[in-house]
């Protein structure tokens, strides 16, 4: 029996490939703009790293993000450290720039965004026990990669949201952290 079990499994991984990009059934552009987005707007919180920038559309493209927002000293595009990174999504992914991050996500709750920081504080709450409730729109700041989240946000905050680790560093690097996140809140929101 664990003899036929084994065969089996090896025959499943010799039959196994990778999907050409054909076969991936990916909308183009104009499709991608077209198509329904999680009601979820990034904020980029004075990102110094063009490749974390890239990084960062190419995940909202992924997860079919509304929009992005670029505060402070965040790269715009077009630029080459940005494309290198977003593989095309500044193209297919909206976005804006708004200097003061505060004033971004004052706006974003006028238009009635819930905000929140992925942040560690003294009263955030692990992503993993986060729900969020239908109907309502979120707004995900991500912060500087030496200094976090600005403190002129964290008043404005609805909720932080921190993600559990169990090494010796201290955080995540920024496009990694917000890809868990991202990932975390598309999968609820979708439901």
């Amino acid at each position: 029996m664990l003899r036929s079990k084994i065969a089996t499994e090896s025959i499943k991984l010799s039959t196994m490939r990778k999907l050409k990009l054909q076969e991936l059934n990916r909308l183009n552009v104009e499709e991608y703009q077209k198509t329904q987005k999680i009601p979820l707007v990034l904020v980029l919180d004075n990102i110094r790293s063009m490749q974390n920038v890239g990084s960062l559309f190419r995940t909202a493209d992924g997860f079919a993000v509304e929009k992005i927002v670029l505060c402070g000293i965040t790269a715009q595009p077009p630029h080459r450290d940005i494309q290198r990174a977003a593989l095309g999504a500044t193209e297919s992914v909206d976005w804006s720039y708004i200097e003061n991050v505060a004033e971004a996500c004052s706006s974003l709750k006028k238009e009635g965004y819930q905000i929140l920081a992925l942040e560690q504080t003294s009263n955030s709450q692990f992503l993993k026990d986060f729900e969020p409730k239908p109907s309502t729109k979120y707004a995900l700041v991500v912060g500087n990669e030496v200094d976090g989240v600005s403190d002129s946000v964290l008043h404005l905050v609805d909720q932080a949201l921190e993600i559990e680790q169990f090494g010796t560093k201290h955080s995540f690097n920024v496009g990694v952290a917000a890809g868990m996140a991202i990932y975390q809140l598309s999968v609820r929101m979708r439901r």
